[in-house]
Formats: C-alpha cells, sequence, structure tokens
C-alpha cells in the first residue's frame, strides 16, 4: 500500500488549517494517518509552516508521495532540497560537510528573502495606514469647513437678527414719546 504525505484540514469555516500528515493513499482526506508532521496556515501573511524536518525528510527518503501542496511547503522548507543533497553524497559527488554547507547558505538566503518580503508587508500596510489617516484628515477638515460656514450663517442671521429686533425696539420707544408730546399739548 502507498503512503502519502498530505494535508489534513482543520479550523473553520472560512479560516481554513491543515495539519501535515502521513498517511495510506486509499484513506479518506481527513480520515486516519500514520504521523503528524506539521502544520501550515495559509492565513498569514507570509503563511505559517511548522514542520518537522527531520520526520518529513526520512518520509520522502523512505518512499511517501506528497501531493501538489505538500511539495511545495517541503520545497520552500528544503527538505527537497536536502534529499537531493543527501543523493550526491551517497553517489560521493561530495562529502556530507559540503552539504550540509550548501544547506546553511540556502537557508540563509531563504530567510533573507523572507525578512524582507515581511518588511514589505509591513511598510505596505503602514504606507496604507497613513494614506487611509490623510483622507480621514481631508475628510474632517471639509466637514468642519461646512459646520465653520452653518456657524457663520447662524451667527451672521442671529446678528441681522438683533439688528432687527433693536431697531424695532428703537421704533418702538420712538413712537410713544411722540404720542406722549401729543398728548401733553392737550392737556393745557
Amino acid at each position: 500500500m502507498a503512503t502519502k504525505m498530505r494535508l489534513q484540514r482543520r479550523g473553520r469555516k472560512g479560516y481554513a488549517f491543515y495539519s501535515i500528515v502521513i498517511a495510506d493513499s486509499n484513506a479518506p482526506r481527513d480520515g486516519r494517518f500514520k504521523e503528524k508532521i506539521g502544520t501550515y496556515n495559509p492565513n498569514t501573511n507570509p503563511s505559517t509552516v511548522d514542520l518537522d524536518f527531520e520526520r518529513a525528510l526520512y518520509w520522502i527518503e523512505v518512499g511517501a508521495q506528497p501531493t501538489d501542496t505538500v511539495r511545495n511547503i517541503l520545497s520552500h522548507e528544503g527538505v527537497l532540497l536536502m534529499k537531493h543533497l543527501r543523493g550526491g553524497v551517497k553517489k560521493g559527488a561530495f562529502d556530507e560537510a559540503t552539504a550540509q554547507a550548501r544547506f546553511d547558505a540556502w537557508k540563509k538566503e531563504r530567510e533573507l528573502k523572507l525578512s524582507k518580503a515581511a518588511d514589505e508587508v509591513r511598510a505596505n500596510a503602514k504606507k496604507a495606514q497613513a494614506s487611509r489617516l490623510e483622507a480621514e484628515k481631508q475628510v474632517n477638515e471639509a466637514i468642519a469647513k461646512k459646520v465653520a460656514e452653518k456657524k457663520a450663517e447662524a451667527a451672521k442671521a442671529e446678528a441681522e437678527a438683533a439688528a432687527q429686533a433693536a431697531a424695532e425696539a428703537a421704533e418702538t420707544t420712538e413712537a410713544p414719546a411722540e404720542e406722549t408730546a401729543a398728548e401733553a399739548p392737550a392737556a393745557e
């Protein structure tokens, strides 16, 4: 019976989380498995992989066939490169120390790429946040300008109403004075 390396789905709807398992080829996708060798979380940026490197290498060397996704994961983690380098050691192309040095150089380069990608993601997020903040400031300034205009119009209307009320009050105070003046000569 053939052995497969495959993903076993976990998590909830809309937030998948996978276990990397060793299972028989005729076992159901989320059914029985022989060994769990790691996890894969595609929801983070970049994707998070937690893999038991030695067990994965062992299973690849004994003939377990990975699915396409698992093959990509193993390639990114360096398991397939180490298998290739160990094959070169067995054939006598180079020694174990050279193989380990090549693997370490590859791993250092990969970590550098990952850190650069993570820095780029953080920088893009910071730029996006700054642009959203700037857009929000512009909207707030436009709203403040409209509010200031409305307050100025209200103050102008209040001033006009006060002036009109003062004018009416002045007219009413002048009118009774004229009436009293007109009544005074009549009383004589």
